[in-house]
């Protein structure tokens, strides 16, 4: 990125310092444990944290098919997936009050709730703080390990010109792939369903995974245009590659309600009352229009709009659309993390809890992960230059 680098860099330092900071301060002034403001930070962590997580999934995947197409793409996805570690460091305020016992997010991390509950009671020995801190650390040290693996190797490549490098990338990835199915389903399941804790689903995890899919594609769309808006890859991505991108966002947004209509079917046709605890919070009061907002908005509408050759082959309007799906995804996160809060806490007991506290650290945790990924973005080339399928993507067409 050059020169370009260090000044979004500072300005996503200072915005994302000052969110947090401000979000911290608001809820603070919120009487009540901090409850607010632990969901809400919970919910736009996620949102970025899934961004990372999708990039991981698109490079092992990409290795493990061999696919040349997008080579020139992979080094953005690479730069995205190694973002982890900043992740992590933005994964404290959530596992540390946990360790000390706090149970403002988790009700399961209460041990009156726990001894008052039966079906609490026989998940003790996999909802615990211990436990969950170990996970936690599993969890962070794979995706670590695995975003910086893709990233180092293909830039030991770039100057090392070895095409074995690739040949390790690949051997690697089938192993990458199982790994992150493991980890990112009971990551889904400890940090966003044991919100209700009572309540279960085993197909959550693919639910989860749908829409990292779609946020990435949809930021990947987006960094590819500005980076080009600002003169930079503008010959090495191609319509051809934005009509490719266009192509796997419909694809995964048509998953995304098949997975969500699946899980929603099974659970209203047993109607087990464990079960429909979850929908029913979702089903009552101003959350009726989440849920149609997210069956219009991240379903029906961007299929229509996505259909057309013509939507994924103009750049603008293949960029609203990655806009609209990143808007979406942050709502569907919200329709998994808040209702979690007036279920449990009893603080908020009606609305749709929306606040500045959202907005502020959104920001926050936003500008903070955007400056760790225009750091890293500003030390190496933006494409893989050594690559051996570096050709065929550059003379990629569809057919």
């Amino acid at each position: 990125m050059g020169s370009l680098a260090r000044p979004i860099a500072r300005i996503a330092w200072v915005i994302g310092i000052g969110g947090l900071a401000a979000g911290i301060a608001m809820g603070w002034q919120c009487e009540d444990d901090l409850t607010y403001f632990y969901h809400s930070y919970l919910l736009n962590y996620c949102f970025f944290l899934s961004i990372s997580l999708g990039a991981l999934f698109s490079v092992a995947l990409d290795h493990a098919c061999r696919a040349g197409w997008n080579v020139n793409l992979r080094r953005l996805a690479e730069v995205m997936a190694a973002n982890i570690p900043i992740l992590t460091f933005l994964f404290l305020p959530i596992i540390v009050p946990v360790l000390l016992g706090n149970h403002s997010l988790y009700a399961w991390n209460s041990r009156s709730a726990v001894a008052g509950g039966l079906l609490l009671g026989h998940k003790a020995a996999y909802l615990n703080p211990g436990f969950f801190g170990v996970r936690c650390v599993a969890y962070f040290a794979v995706w670590g390990l695995l975003g910086r693996f893709y990233l180092m190797r293909s830039l030991e490549q770039d100057e090392t010109r070895d095409p074995l490098l690739t040949l390790r990338m690949e051997r690697l990835s089938p192993l990458a792939l199982l790994l992150f199915a493991v980890t990112g389903t009971f990551a889904s399941f400890d940090w966003l369903m044991s919100l209700t804790p009572r309540w279960f689903s085993t197909i959550y995890g693919v639910y989860f995974f749908s829409g990292t899919v779609v946020g990435f594609f949809a930021a990947i769309i987006l960094a590819a245009a500005g980076l080009q808006l600002s003169g930079r890859l503008k010959r090495s991505i191609t319509i051809e590659h934005y009509h490719d991108l266009g192509k796997l966002l419909f694809a995964f947004v048509i998953f995304w309600g098949y997975i969500a209509f699946s899980q929603y079917l099974l659970i209203w046709y047993a109607n087990i009352p464990e079960e429909t605890e979850w929908y029913a919070a979702r089903q009552s009061g101003p959350w009726v229009w989440v849920s149609l907002v997210l069956l219009f908005g991240n379903l029906l509408i961007p299929f229509c709009g996505l259909l057309s050759r013509h939507a994924k082959r103009r750049k603008w309007s293949l960029s609203f659309w990655a806009v609209w799906l990143l808007a979406m995804h942050w709502i569907d996160l919200y329709y998994l993390v808040m209702p979690g809060l007036k279920m449990s806490a009893g603080a908020h007991p009606s609305g749709l809890l929306l606040g500045a506290t959202n907005i502020c650290l959104f920001l926050g945790i936003g500008g903070v992960y955007l400056a760790g990924l225009v750091h890293t973005a500003g030390q190496c080339p933006l494409l893989p230059v050594a690559d051996p399928r570096l050709k065929e993507s550059m003379a990629f067409e569809n057919s």
